[in-house]
Parts: structure tokens; C-alpha cells; sequence
């Protein structure tokens, strides 16, 4: 980076600064200067973005400053961190799943592996078929997107089985998608 663009870039996070401080003042203070307070922080931000432009470059201006703003934005939001010691436990539930209280069994270990490994791997392999089969777009594009969603439903999956304190439930519903799944790609046929 040279000189002017170092100057810029600088100008670009200081007015990061100045705009996360005036929108954060005027979120706090209920008065009557509120909507200039507004006003006031997104027109430094919409005057640094056209200004910071030319010296930046028109392409590359955009993106280092949406770059830079937002950080000097964030550095600023977070000098306002408060640590605050934790709540006492109550007795409640937790929002969280509890793993089961039930004592374990090598042969709900070894289940569960096979749930969330290889049964959770063809029932997603599944839904990836079948995605393609049923999208509507060209061969290329289906293939493609099918191989995208395959890890997340794959993870998806893997969560709830580990997590689904009913073994049986899980199992019947990973074969019951895998078979569903390929018999309607089966069905279809891939045109």
C-alpha cells in the first residue's frame, strides 16, 4: 500500500469510529438530537465510501472500505465490554440437550456410531440424489449443488442421532430416509 492509500485507509477506519459512535449514542440517548445523531452517522459512512473511491480505486475502494469500517466499528462497540459474574444455577432446565443419565452399553456406543457414521452417510447420499434428481436446472448445476448440500445434511444428521436420546427413533428414521430418498430418485430417473 502506498502513502495516499495508507492516509485513506486510516481516514476510512477513523470514520468507522466516528459513525459506530454517533449511531451508538443516539441508540442510548432518547432525545430530540436522536434522528440528527442517525442521520448524521450514516452520512459519514456513505461520504467515506465516495470519497475513499478515487485514491483507493473505484473496485477495490468498496471492498477495503467495507473492510475497514466495519472492524474500527467493532473495536469501538467492544471498548463498552462488561464482565459480569455468572448466575447462580438454578433449577431449571438448560436450554442445551443433556446427554442420557442412562448407564452407557457397548451396544448403544457401537449403534450410535454406525447411526452418525455410515447409516447417517447413506441417508444423506440419499437426499443428495435425490436433490439432484428433482432440481430443476441443467445436469452440471445439480450435480454441483447436490455436492454441496451433502456435508451439511450430513452434519445435520450426525447431530441430531448423537444427540436423540431415543436409539430405536433415530435408526427408523435414517433408513426410512435413505430408502424414501432413493426410491424417489430411482422413480424419477435423472433427465
Amino acid at each position: 500500500m502506498s502513502g495516499p492509500q495508507l492516509i485513506v485507509t486510516l481516514g476510512l477506519t477513523l470514520a468507522g469510529l466516528l459513525a459506530a459512535y454517533l449511531l451508538r449514542r443516539a441508540w442510548n440517548d432518547r432525545n430530540a438530537t436522536r434522528a440528527c445523531m442517525i442521520a448524521g452517522g450514516w452520512a459519514i459512512l456513505a461520504v467515506a465510501l465516495v470519497a475513499g473511491s478515487p485514491v483507493l480505486g473505484a473496485a477495490r475502494g468498496i471492498f477495503i472500505a467495507a473492510a475497514v469500517i466495519p472492524v474500527a466499528a467493532l473495536a469501538f462497540i467492544a471498548t463498552g465490554i462488561q464482565v459480569r459474574p455468572a448466575r447462580a444455577a438454578t433449577d431449571k432446565a438448560s436450554i442445551a440437550l443433556e446427554p442420557s443419565d442412562r448407564p452407557s452399553r457397548a451396544w448403544r456406543g457401537v449403534l450410535r456410531f454406525l447411526l452418525a457414521g455410515p447409516i447417517g452417510g447413506i441417508a444423506e447420499m440419499g437426499v443428495g440424489v435425490m436433490f439432484t434428481v428433482f432440481l430443476p436446472s441443467d445436469p452440471q448445476t445439480r450435480i454441483v449443488s447436490s455436492g454441496l448440500i451433502i456435508p451439511v445434511v450430513w452434519g445435520a444428521l450426525m447431530a441430531w442421532t448423537l444427540s436423540d436420546d431415543k436409539i430405536i427413533r433415530a435408526t427408523a428414521v435414517l433408513v426410512g430416509v435413505a430408502i424414501v430418498t432413493f426410491t424417489a430418485a430411482y422413480l424419477r430417473g435423472f433427465a
